[in-house]
């Protein structure tokens, strides 16, 4: 069949790089395809191309993707377009699924009997968490173990020596220890997870030449999909396999290199010539699925990254679409929009976000008004982590102070400034009295003045805490209570805490969040997606190869999204200009999944790089919302007297520059504050607009 024949008789329609891009066969081929730019169509195009007009033996061609449903929707879409008469001659593959065949290949070859693939998470997980136990001395949540699971993964995808692995470590993550642990317990069980499964296919190719030269010699014809998310070690058995034969075909996009926690390493695109000589890199920078206002934008704002090959994107589409920036002055207003926006939505609509917990705010309000949502890959490891565990440990503490249990999980994480021994000593005494253990400290004796004061001072910030609203008492705990601090000692983001505190706006007192959060962990682990319904909750990382007619990007400003700034390029250290550049990519594959509208939503209280750069130097002026936000829109009168009504005298604050003082009068919009420096006068109306308390 020659290839006018092909093109009628299955009705290929190409432009001229996706023409380039499928009649590439023969030598290595890095095929970078921009979002939206029909990159499966010309795999399973080309596929067809291989097999119908070069005569090429369908089993000698292995195609590998990403997962599992990445295989099965590959295969079926090839089907539907050249018939079901190649189903079971073609291969499509995970990297798994052709490491799984080397081993079973060395299994003959050596007669042995290799390790045994453990398919059962939760199987790791126990004994993980037994290991995680005695290296620290303390029981895991489910989200360390899902931390722990993630950084085994980058060790072993990463090709980690011993020495780089100990360079993970951590305070109070002794990381090293547990991953030889780890390693240790599966090799004295002869068994191995998904990741040894590629560590032992990669050895056996090395160690045995002959098994390479049979699965080489089987498929001469390798091709690669979403290139950009292969880790190290996926890329150094590609290219082993595809040595002999010097026929590989890998599609992918540096710019959409999102995974890197999971040790995606898009450097092997970038150094794709240099490792394999006379290798050809073609481009498809044709986008299908966005208007020109969001094609030309989101490849302004890629534009500014170095990791990457240049590109120049352009929209297919000739209707402009939208882009608007949705500036609020608080997160909460943003809830309240979207709340609208659910109830009003006739469309394919999706709420990205950097991280599964953002979602919970938004679940949360949802759920109140019965508006109804659906979720992609919702995580409840949120509701088991550390900083979660400990505010709410906290608040039970607030409200039964003889509850030494919890007391023990937080003495040492807020300003008791209490040593272990006295801290026992109190519980004690508690124990023994039926005297709450605040109060117990003062009876136990040998305790330094200053401890006992700030003991005092726990006290007063726990009453205060039970007689407020559940955002203000989460507020306290982490800015007042010495929480935060911990937290930033630790190395911990506050982000979970910003999330608690987001949900606690809605309750009334911090014991009705506890009850919430109960709540919200059962609707998360039991939520079913309506069948009908075009309104969608999802990480960035979720959504991608998604797309829908409008897309809303939530909590876009820095130190949020993204994390840390790298100001110059030139300058920053290579780990954290990566870093950056991966957050920049990840708003890139965010604002790409948006068909006709895209809405970023960022506060007047905090900047937004990502914002500005995507809208360009000159910003459009702010158009009318479609929805109503309410008074939480702007900062109000009413937020201001609400804080004017808690500084009254006797009141105990942190001044940004001055530090921690007592108020001692009040007139008016002036009080009068004592410092460890002396008494001063400061402005209310200053203090609330300028943000100067802690």
């Amino acid at each position: 069949m020659n290839f006018l024949e092909f093109k009628e008789n299955f009705n290929i329609q190409l432009n001229e790089q996706q023409l380039a891009a499928v009649k590439a066969v023969d030598g290595h081929v890095l095929l970078l395809a921009v979002p939206g730019s029909g990159k499966t169509t010309v795999l399973i195009t080309r596929l067809g191309y291989m097999v119908y007009c070069l005569g090429i033996e369908p089993r000698s061609i292995l195609t590998m993707t990403y997962t599992v449903a990445a295989t099965h929707e590959m295969r079926e879409r090839f089907c539907s377009v050249f018939g079901e008469e190649m189903r079971e001659s073609l291969e499509f593959r995970t990297i798994n699924g052709v490491c799984a065949k080397i081993i079973a290949s060395y299994e003959q070859l050596t007669r042995g009997r290799a390790f045994t693939l453990v398919t059962d998470e939760k199987e790791l997980s126990t004994a993980l968490s037994a290991i995680y136990k005695e290296c620290t001395g303390e029981f895991p949540t489910e989200s360390d173990i899902k931390g722990v699971r993630t950084m085994i993964t980058y060790a072993k995808n990463m090709l980690l020596s011993a020495e780089e692995v100990e360079g993970m470590d951590e305070e109070g993550l002794p990381f090293s220890k547990i991953y030889q642990k780890y390693n240790s317990m599966l090799k004295a069980q002869k068994l191995m997870d998904y990741d040894d499964q590629m560590v032992y296919a990669h050895k056996i190719l090395r160690m045995y030449p002959e098994i390479l030269e049979r699965v080489a010699k089987r498929y001469r014809y390798i091709c690669v999909d979403e290139a950009q998310d292969t880790s190290k070690i996926q890329h150094a058995i590609i290219s082993l396999l595809a040595k002999n034969s010097g026929n590989l075909f890998m599609v992918g996009d540096e710019d959409q290199s999102i995974y890197g926690f999971r040790a995606a390493y898009p450097q092997a695109l970038l150094a794709f010539e240099a490792e394999h000589a006379g290798a050809k890199v073609l481009k498809m920078e044709e986008n299908f699925r966005s208007g020109t206002k969001i094609v030309e934008a989101a490849d302004r704002f890629i534009g500014k990254n170095t990791l990457r090959h240049p590109k120049n994107m352009r929209a297919s589409r000739t209707d402009a679409g939208e882009v608007r920036e949705i500036a609020l002055s608080a997160k909460s207003s943003q809830y309240v929009y979207l709340l609208k926006a659910a109830r009003a939505c006739r469309e394919e609509t999706a709420v990205l976000y950097r991280d599964n917990e953002s979602a919970l705010p938004i679940i949360d309000i949802l759920e109140k008004y019965g508006v109804p949502y659906k979720t992609r890959a919702l995580d409840t490891s949120f509701f088991t982590s550390r900083a979660v565990q400990d505010i709410t440990n906290i608040i039970r503490f607030a409200y039964d102070r003889c509850d030494t249990e919890a007391f023990m999980q937080i003495y040492y994480k807020i300003n008791t400034h209490l040593n272990k021994a006295a801290a026992v000593a109190a519980c004690e005494y508690c124990a023994r009295e039926g005297m709450n253990v605040l109060d117990a400290v003062w009876e136990i004796g040998k305790i330094h003045m200053g401890v006992l004061k700030s003991c005092k001072a726990m006290k007063s910030h726990l009453d205060m805490l039970t007689s407020e609203r559940a955002d203000k008492a989460v507020s306290r705990i982490v800015n007042y209570m010495g929480y935060g601090e911990y937290l930033d000692r630790m190395g911990i983001k506050r982000s979970k805490a910003e999330i608690l505190e987001s949900i606690g706006a809605g309750e009334q007192t911090a014991k009705n969040l506890l009850s919430r959060l109960s709540e919200l962990a059962e609707i998360t682990r039991e939520h079913k997606n309506p069948a009908d319904c075009r309104f969608t909750l999802s990480t960035i990382h979720s959504a991608k190869g998604l797309e829908y007619d409008t897309v809303y990007l939530a909590d876009v400003c820095d130190g949020s999204f993204p994390e840390q700034i790298v100001v110059n390029p030139k300058s920053a250290e290579r780990e954290a200009l990566a870093e950056y550049e991966e957050e920049r990519r990840l708003f890139y594959v965010g604002a790409t999944r948006a068909k006709n509208k895209l809405c970023i939503f960022t506060y007047s209280a905090k900047n937004s790089v990502f914002c500005d750069d995507f809208l360009g130097k000159e910003k459009p002026k702010q158009e009318k919302l479609p929805f109503s936000v309410n008074s939480a829109a702007r900062k109000s009168e009413a937020e201001y007297a609400e804080f004017a009504a808690k500084i009254r005298v006797g009141t105990e604050l942190c001044h940004k520059a001055f530090g921690a003082g007592t108020v001692t009068a009040v007139n008016g919009d002036i009080a009068d504050v004592k410092f460890t420096s002396g008494t001063k006068k400061l402005s209310l109306h200053m203090l609330f607009e300028m943000n100067l308390l802690k």
